[in-house]
């Protein structure tokens, strides 16, 4: 387990099922080192006993900002005082927005307002509460407050539906805070801005039909995580996925070639590093028919265009930014890859062989990186390994470009 040595973590638990799962949190947050205590919204006393968490903390919980004895010394204040890291898990839907809208109407999120603790949340709701747009609107108003977010998960739910919106295992946040807690040099790219494109492009045909690729997303989302890990303010701009966000990373949902092109210059002003790992379609239909294409007895033709070049035109016009393309092929990986990043303007890109045993649809991927310190074999891992290398990499070349390398 990873560790939270003398970290004073303030739980903060809301109004959700999931809370059932905090007396066990609070046992792996004081196994890891930390010290807890618990601050509880009056829903979440519905859910699970303020008792069982005073037991397990081995401190009062507190649960009401009017407590008169507690107040005659600012308690909530020596409590936004006290937190090394304010910890809020489950984070309903109705905490959330609160959050989001500086409201300071109970303990708990007057709290949140008078710490000076970096502020984490583990969001607990239906999945389609969680995809809402005013839930989505708020959570990316408070990432770029500079919240982060661990999960949701996508699993069965309460309601005995399934989708996004599972709050993650004790474990699973456990391990996310200690990252977050570790010590800068444990977090090579803190303060950095890395904006990633991940997963397939669909270009219409007409009303029911598009033009996609077999992309699942995966090496995208698992090098945002990477870089997430790493300390960087991630952005994600996915095409359409089933995969659940990764913890602490802000996504930007788009559809098409022109979506994405156009979302990823919306966020490119502010990035250092963008990784175009998404799988664009080069061509789209010229013509998007209104209504249903029939099905006639002859053949159909589709007249193809070309879509816009989205890292081409990054390396282009932001020669600053750092760019990690990737090229997948069938044929002359290597070969391919180098002309690539060299007609492109790329800083490295990292080449694959794909097809139907190959990357699509798999875990694992085995990759060919190119950049200007030479060419390197990554050997056959998951893609979560392979992502955490590459931003190992891109680090050390951040590092070396602004001389903080010897």
């Amino acid at each position: 387990m990873q560790s939270l040595t003398r970290q004073r973590v303030l739980l903060a638990i809301t109004g959700s099922i999931a809370a059932y799962k905090t007396p066990i949190l609070v046992r792996q947050l004081i196994a890891a080192g930390a010290e807890v205590q618990v601050v509880m919204t009056a829903a979440a006393k519905r859910f699970v006993a303020p008792m069982a968490l005073a037991a397990v903390s081995a401190h009062a919980v507190r649960d009401d900002l009017w407590d008169e004895t507690a107040e005659l010394n600012m308690g909530h204040i020596e409590l936004a005082r006290w937190a090394d890291v304010m910890l809020v898990a489950p984070a309903s839907a109705d905490v959330l927005a609160r959050l989001a809208n500086g409201l300071a109407d109970d303990l708990a999120t007057t709290i949140a307002l008078a710490t000076t603790a970096p502020i984490i949340v583990a969001p607990a709701m239906n999945h389609v509460m969680w995809a809402h747009p005013a839930t989505r609107a708020n959570m990316d108003t408070l990432i770029a407050r500079g919240v982060s977010c661990i999960g949701p998960d996508t699993g069965a739910l309460a309601e005995r539906e399934s989708g996004a919106g599972r709050m993650s295992e004790p474990d699973t946040i456990v391990a996310a805070l200690a990252e977050r807690m570790a010590p800068a040099g444990a977090r090579p790219l803190a303060g950095q801005h890395v904006l990633v494109s991940a997963g397939p492009t669909r270009e219409a045909l007409d009303p029911v039909r598009y033009l996609t690729n077999h992309s699942s997303g995966r090496m995208g989302y698992a090098l945002a995580a990477a870089a997430a890990h790493a300390g960087a303010h991630v952005c994600l701009v996915s095409g359409p996925t089933t995969l659940a966000v990764p913890a602490g990373v802000r996504r930007v949902d788009v559809q098409s070639a022109a979506d994405m092109h156009a979302a990823v210059m919306a966020e490119i002003e502010a990035a250092d590093v963008f990784i175009g790992a998404a799988a664009v379609a080069d061509y789209r239909p010229a013509d998007i028919a209104t209504d249903k294409i029939k099905k006639s007895d002859g053949d159909a033709e589709i007249r193809l265009v070309r879509t816009r070049d989205i890292i081409a035109d990054v390396a282009r016009d932001y020669p600053r930014v750092f760019t990690l393309g990737f090229a997948a092929e069938t044929t002359d990986m290597e070969a391919a890859a180098r002309d690539k990043r060299a007609r492109k303007g790329l800083t490295m890109i990292a080449g694959n062989v794909v097809g139907p045993n190959d990357a699509f649809g798999r875990d694992d991927n085995a990759l060919f990186v190119v950049d200007a310190a030479g060419a390197q074999y990554y050997e056959r891992d998951t893609k979560a390994a392979l992502a955490e290398r590459l931003i190992a990499q891109i680090a050390e070349r951040l590092a070396d470009k602004t001389g903080q390398r010897a």
